[in-house]
Parts: structure tokens; sequence; C-alpha cells
């Protein structure tokens, strides 16, 4: 049986993966009383004892805890942002890192949310050759309020009410997800990412457009899918839409699942393509996530006790 002690059990994230976990026999989960859970001597004792810790902390607080490991087993996946593109990590996204990498790492960083729908897409077709390297890419989307953790939720659900129908941020051009979706693409320039969230409480749309120039001049839409649909063909948890009829694609598509749908809309003439994808902020794009990688870290099939 695998020890796993989450530090940060108590936020959104954390309380997501203990959902997935109960009733799970295959893993023991180490507790620690609201008292303790600020207690920094109790959680280095946890944190030790543990066979795998994951971390749904902020930045510093990852940080932090990482350096309370004090022996050479215990393993690590971080939810935060604090180790996306750090040398000695593998990135947790294993259809595009590799499951036996995930598998057989001391220390896996779980993805952003967003930048697990842009490097999905985006990712298989740079390695293929069908997408340059130097393209300059737009990143368009959309969260549910939940992504934005206690605070939003906060905001959204609180007496007064929802703050805004709809609004977009990250008006600064540097969000913390930006590094990771540049470097796991192997992207030379930093892509142009413009998120936005949606008065719901979960769901996400990834959407990145493209014009026919910017990509290989003998592809088209047909193209870029069938890359898509070969390099996730054996994936239970990963799927490339041959066709999708409705006018709209709600951003509540993959509400509650931890599975992950990939588009490529297009005019018939491929002139103007859309790659887009469609997870949920807490499933495939966090704990669902950070599940999935567990389960591998732990010998197990992929899927064990995620929603599919």
């Amino acid at each position: 049986m695998t020890e796993v002690f989450i530090d940060g059990a108590a936020g959104t994230t954390g309380i997501q993966i203990r959902d997935r976990l109960a009733g799970r026999t295959e893993f023991s989960l180490i507790e620690l009383d609201d008292a303790a859970r600020k207690d920094d001597a109790a959680r280095a004792d946890a944190i030790n004892s543990a066979d795998i810790v994951v971390l749904c902390l902020p930045d510093d607080a990852a940080r932090a805890a990482v350096g309370m490991i004090a022996n050479d087993t215990t393993r690590v996946i971080d939810a935060s942002t604090a180790y996306r593109t750090a040398e000695g990590w593998v990135f947790g996204l294993p259809e595009i890192s590799g499951h036996h990498a995930v598998a057989n790492a001391r220390f896996v960083s779980n993805p952003g949310c967003y930048s697990t729908g842009f490097i999905a897409l985006v990712a298989p077709l740079v390695e293929h050759g069908l997408l340059p390297a130097d393209t300059l890419l737009t990143c368009n989307a959309v969260s549910g309020y939940s992504g934005g953790g206690k605070s939003m939720i906060a905001d959204y659900e609180g007496t007064d009410g929802a703050p805004t129908a709809w609004r977009t941020y990250g008006l600064t051009l540097a969000h913390k997800h930006v590094p990771e979706m540049q470097t796991r693409c192997g992207l030379t320039h930093r892509p142009l990412f413009a998120p936005s969230v949606a008065p719901v409480y979960s769901g996400m749309i990834v959407d990145v457009p493209l014009h026919h120039a910017m990509f290989a001049k003998d592809a088209n839409a047909d193209t870029l899918r069938g890359a898509l649909a070969e390099h996730y063909a054996l994936s239970p948890i990963i799927s490339v839409e041959a066709s999708y009829e409705p006018a709209t694609l709600p951003i509540e598509l993959m509400k509650d699942s931890d599975a992950m749908r990939l588009f490529v809309f297009a005019d018939p003439a491929s002139e103007q393509v859309r790659l887009v994808a469609a997870l949920d902020n807490l499933g495939k794009g966090a704990s669902g996530a950070a599940v999935q990688n567990l389960n591998l870290m732990a010998g197990l099939h992929e899927t064990a006790g995620l929603r599919l």
C-alpha cells in the first residue's frame, strides 16, 4: 500500500484529490488535523513518512515543503507553478512527457489547467513538423471561476453576487502558465495568452487560432487532426474528435470529467483553423491529472479512480 500525504488538503485541488482517492485500498492517506496543518514540524514528519507527497500549495510554500524532505525516497507531485520548467522535474502530462518518465520520476510537476489544453494541442504538431517552433501563437481561453481558488469562489458565490458576467485577465502578459506553454511545446517565442473567467463553477475551453501560413505548406485541417489523432490513439483520457456538429462548444462540455477532448475546426479551404481543447479545470486541468500521475507513480493503471 502506498502512503500518500496531501499537503494543502483543505484547498480546492486537495479536496478534489481526496474525493478521487476515497475508498481506494491501494493508498493510505496520512492526514493532519487543522492545527497540525499549520505546524511545520508536523508537516515535515508527514512529508518524510510518505511514499508520495502531493503538494497543493502556493509556489513559495511548495518550495519550502520540498526543502523539508530529509530522505532520498519520498516522491513528490507538485500542483503549483514552482517546478513546471525546472530541471530534474518531470512534467506531469504523461501523454506528452511519456508515461514511463512519469511512472519512474521522483519529482513530478502537475501542469497548469490552461497549459494542459494548449500543450496537448500544440506540442504534437511541433514535434511532427506541422507547426514550426518559431510560429507566433495566440491562445484564447476561458475557465470556470473555481480555477481562481477560494478567493475567486467567494467572489462569485458571495452574498453580493458575481462581480461580472465575464472578465478577461492576465493583461500584463505575464501569466504564470506561459513559461510551461512555451518550454513544453519547444516554442521559440512566448505565446500571446489571453485567459478569461466565466460565471460557471468549472469547465474550460482553450482555443489556438491559426492561419494557413502559420503551418507547413502541405498541411491542412485534416493533416493536423490526423497527427493529433495518431498521437493520442492509445490514450484512454485524451480523445481527438473526427467531427463535431453543434454550432457552439459550451465551457461546461467536460464539467466533472477527468477526460479531455480535442477539436480541429476550419473553413473548407483550411485557410483559417482553430485548435480547441475542452476539459474541466478541476479535472484533467488539476486534480484528475494529479491522480493520473499518482496512479502511474504507484504502478497502477493511469485511469484508476478517475471520472471518465
